[in-house]
Protein backbone atom coordinates (compact mmCIF):
# COMPACT_ATOMS: atom_id res chain seq x y z
CA UNK A 1 0.00 0.00 0.00
CA UNK A 2 1.08 3.34 -0.47
CA UNK A 3 0.35 6.96 1.20
CA UNK A 4 -1.46 8.03 -1.44
CA UNK A 5 -3.84 5.33 -1.11
CA UNK A 6 -4.17 5.85 2.58
CA UNK A 7 -5.00 9.42 1.85
CA UNK A 8 -7.70 8.52 -0.04
CA UNK A 9 -8.75 5.68 1.57
CA UNK A 10 -8.79 7.58 4.95
CA UNK A 11 -10.14 11.06 3.84
CA UNK A 12 -6.57 12.50 5.29
CA UNK A 13 -5.95 16.25 4.87
CA UNK A 14 -1.91 16.56 3.70
CA UNK A 15 -0.56 19.47 4.95
CA UNK A 16 3.07 19.30 3.50
CA UNK A 17 5.13 16.26 1.49
CA UNK A 18 2.37 16.14 -0.85
CA UNK A 19 5.04 15.14 -3.92
CA UNK A 20 5.69 12.42 -1.68
CA UNK A 21 2.24 10.80 -1.88
CA UNK A 22 3.96 7.57 -3.78
CA UNK A 23 6.05 6.45 -1.23
CA UNK A 24 5.28 3.05 0.25
CA UNK A 25 3.80 2.32 3.52
CA UNK A 26 5.33 -0.61 5.25
CA UNK A 27 3.16 -0.49 8.75
CA UNK A 28 2.55 2.30 11.20
CA UNK A 29 4.02 3.05 14.84
CA UNK A 30 2.13 5.23 17.45
CA UNK A 31 3.79 7.38 20.02
CA UNK A 32 3.60 10.83 21.26
CA UNK A 33 7.21 10.12 22.88
CA UNK A 34 10.23 10.99 20.13
CA UNK A 35 12.71 8.91 21.89
CA UNK A 36 10.46 5.74 21.83
CA UNK A 37 9.82 6.35 17.94
CA UNK A 38 13.38 6.65 17.55
CA UNK A 39 14.15 3.60 19.49
CA UNK A 40 11.46 1.11 18.00
CA UNK A 41 9.85 2.81 14.43
CA UNK A 42 11.03 1.25 11.25
CA UNK A 43 11.96 2.44 7.89
CA UNK A 44 8.40 3.17 5.81
CA UNK A 45 6.25 2.77 8.53
CA UNK A 46 3.55 5.87 9.35
CA UNK A 47 4.20 7.92 12.63
CA UNK A 48 0.81 8.60 14.39
CA UNK A 49 1.08 11.48 16.85
CA UNK A 50 -0.28 14.23 18.31
CA UNK A 51 2.92 16.21 18.45
CA UNK A 52 3.08 19.37 16.29
CA UNK A 53 6.08 20.63 16.77
CA UNK A 54 9.16 21.39 14.34
CA UNK A 55 11.01 18.38 16.04
CA UNK A 56 9.44 15.73 14.41
CA UNK A 57 10.49 16.50 11.60
CA UNK A 58 14.44 15.09 12.43
CA UNK A 59 12.69 12.42 13.79
CA UNK A 60 10.97 11.26 10.93
CA UNK A 61 13.78 12.14 8.71
CA UNK A 62 16.47 10.25 10.78
CA UNK A 63 14.48 6.94 10.49
CA UNK A 64 13.37 7.13 7.25
CA UNK A 65 9.63 7.21 7.92
CA UNK A 66 6.59 7.38 5.07
CA UNK A 67 4.89 9.85 6.97
CA UNK A 68 3.63 11.50 9.75
CA UNK A 69 -0.18 11.50 10.27
CA UNK A 70 -1.23 14.06 13.25
CA UNK A 71 -4.09 12.79 14.98
CA UNK A 72 -7.39 14.57 17.01
CA UNK A 73 -7.46 17.58 14.38
CA UNK A 74 -4.30 18.84 15.26
CA UNK A 75 -2.49 20.87 12.54
CA UNK A 76 0.96 21.44 12.26
CA UNK A 77 2.38 25.20 12.65
CA UNK A 78 3.67 26.48 9.35
CA UNK A 79 7.73 25.96 10.96
CA UNK A 80 6.54 22.48 10.50
CA UNK A 81 5.28 21.98 7.77
CA UNK A 82 8.11 24.09 6.03
CA UNK A 83 10.65 21.88 7.28
CA UNK A 84 8.90 18.81 6.28
CA UNK A 85 8.74 20.32 2.57
CA UNK A 86 12.30 20.84 2.68
CA UNK A 87 12.68 17.39 4.41
CA UNK A 88 10.37 15.74 1.68
CA UNK A 89 8.26 14.39 5.06
CA UNK A 90 4.63 14.12 4.07
CA UNK A 91 2.46 15.48 7.27
CA UNK A 92 -1.22 14.39 7.34
CA UNK A 93 -3.93 15.14 9.77
CA UNK A 94 -6.78 13.33 10.51
CA UNK A 95 -9.97 14.46 13.05
CA UNK A 96 -9.70 11.04 14.51
CA UNK A 97 -8.13 9.84 17.80
CA UNK A 98 -5.10 7.18 17.28
CA UNK A 99 -7.30 5.10 18.50
CA UNK A 100 -9.35 5.14 16.20
CA UNK A 101 -7.56 6.41 13.29
CA UNK A 102 -5.17 3.10 13.83
CA UNK A 103 -8.07 0.82 13.82
CA UNK A 104 -9.35 1.97 10.25
CA UNK A 105 -6.02 2.03 8.92
CA UNK A 106 -5.72 -1.58 9.95
CA UNK A 107 -8.79 -2.42 8.94
CA UNK A 108 -7.48 -1.67 5.49
CA UNK A 109 -4.72 -4.15 5.62
CA UNK A 110 -2.12 -1.79 7.49
CA UNK A 111 -0.35 -3.82 10.16
CA UNK A 112 3.06 -3.75 11.23
CA UNK A 113 5.44 -5.48 8.97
Amino acid sequence: MNLADLVERLDLKVYAGGAELARPVSGGYVSDLLSDVIAHSRKDQLWITLQIHPNVIAVAALKELAAIVFVNGREPAAETAARADKERIPLCGTPLSAYEFVGRAYGLGLAEK
